[in-house]
């Protein structure tokens, strides 16, 4: 509560002095969009939004060793599995710096083994709780308003579902409230993003390290204010975690549970083509969270059958962990990327995905050397690692939401992507994806697992 108090002194200090500068009409005219790749043309200014993406993703793989199964192996027998996504983007704009943004999705299907068995698992799109719904649900209902810093304005080029202002003021503050995504707002990097454009795995898309505020499906509750300048971004974010770890319910008690979340982006190059940016994360959740040595040390006192983390008094506990990612450009035609994260690695993982600590490194490139200039390419390695107290509570038979073999031969997991993603006709893009998982799940008694993946994707 004290953070959202700071926050709003901050935005009323930081309004009365914009109301003194110089704020110029925004002018008539929107960013460039190449109009082939959407079905639905968006450079006009008009102050309505809509848009819509489907993305269907077909993923198959052969049996592969495994000494021993547990309730939540990934299986080393052959399976095939589709899962679709349907995202309505839709945004209003009552007045010029005020935006309402109201999304609707729905997602259907599957994952291979129910979405369970590898911490960074192949596809980012499946729900990891296959029990929920199929019917469509509110995804992301927030207000969104920028207060001007400076008298320039320039086109927006991050214009999209997030943002649709076609202008911003060069310096700005922005602030959000409402239902949202974070992972729209933090640790965002251009090159590994999207999973229906570029990599599939949720690892190499996310910072596996970050286990960032969201119920089951992604979305949170919350409110973020970020300076945006052209060097120099900042943000910070008071986010509502679930009532239980992996979670549908958002708990609204914030005396239960909270999220807190800063990030600082330096764009260290702006050269055309040759732009470069890096972002420094760090994370705090506090909610009912359990511990991993606690766990292990009922088990072996005999309370307990096996590890369960969530066996403990109502307890609030705290978890925190930082991340880093790079992208550079090289000349339009190709980009370098990398990610770092960690966390403390003691509590329960909470609401992505059970990775204590990571490293990513990728790269991809444009198709324009051989005449396809809207194709893209990429490949990435991604190397995912868990504490000792984790490691112990897996070995023991414990369980989380993502891993629980019944035991553990540790091992780093270790995972390679690589993906073509071809431009068909306008909105019509598909891709073929191979991925190979060294340990899935941690453990060298199983594996390496062999992941082939067709997509399908349309955009409006």
């Amino acid at each position: 509560m004290r953070s959202t108090v700071f926050l709003c002194t901050i935005a009323c200090v930081l309004s009365s002095r914009t109301a003194r500068a110089k704020n110029p009409e925004q002018p008539e005219t929107a960013p460039p969009v190449d109009e082939n790749l959407t079905f639905i043309d968006h450079s006009g200014s008009q102050p309505f939004w809509f848009g819509a993406e489907i993305n269907t993703i077909f993923q198959g793989k052969p049996g592969f060793s495994a000494k021993y199964n547990g309730p939540k192996s990934f299986s080393p027998n052959g399976e095939t599995a589709v899962s679709g996504l349907m995202t309505v983007f839709t945004a209003y704009r009552p007045f010029k710096l005020t935006e309402i943004i109201f999304d609707m999705e729905m997602a259907m299907g599957g994952g291979l083994s129910d979405a369970v068995g590898i911490a960074g698992y192949t596809n980012l799109d499946v729900v990891r709780n296959p029990t929920l719904s199929h019917l469509p649900y509110v995804a992301r209902l927030e207000v969104h308003q920028i207060i001007p810093l400076s008298s320039e304005w320039e086109v927006n080029d991050d214009r999209g579902p997030v943002s649709s202002m076609p202008m911003v003021p060069r310096h700005r503050l922005e602030l959000r409230i409402g239902k949202l995504s974070t992972a729209d707002l933090f640790d965002i990097n251009p090159a590994g993003s999207d999973s229906h454009m570029q990599f599939m795995n949720w690892a190499v898309d996310n910072n596996g390290a970050y286990d960032y505020a969201a119920d089951t499906r992604g979305y949170t509750y919350g409110m973020v204010i970020e300076y945006q300048g052209p060097r120099l971004e900042a943000r910070f974010g008071e986010m509502l975690l679930p009532k239980v770890a992996n979670g549908t319910d958002i708990q609204l008690d914030l005396s239960q549970a909270y999220s807190e979340n800063m990030e600082l982006e330096i764009k260290y190059l702006r050269r055309q083509k040759w732009r470069g940016t890096v972002r420094a994360l760090a994370y705090v959740n506090s909610a009912n969270m359990g511990v991993y040595k606690d766990a292990v040390n009922r088990y072996l006192a005999g309370i307990t059958a096996k590890p369960d983390i969530t066996d403990h008094p109502l307890q609030l506990r705290m978890k925190y962990g930082f991340g880093l990612n790079v992208v550079q450009e090289l000349g339009g035609i190709a980009r370098l990327f990398a990610r770092g994260g960690w966390n403390d690695g003691h509590t329960e993982t909470f609401a992505y995905t059970e990775i204590d600590d990571t490293f990513e490194i990728g790269a991809d490139l444009l198709g324009t050397w051989f005449h396809r200039p809207f194709d893209r390419l990429g490949l990435a390695f991604v190397t995912n690692g868990i504490s000792k107290d984790h490691q112990a509570y897996l070995k023991y038979g414990g369980q989380g939401f993502i891993l629980g073999d019944g035991n553990l031969h540790y091992g780093r997991e270790n995972i390679v992507e690589t993906y073509y993603n071809i431009h068909i006709v306008r909105g019509v893009f598909a891709a073929g994806d191979v991925q190979i998982v060294q340990n899935p799940g941690y453990n060298q008694d199983r594996g390496p697992a062999w992941v082939f993946s067709l997509r399908g994707h349309l955009e409006f």
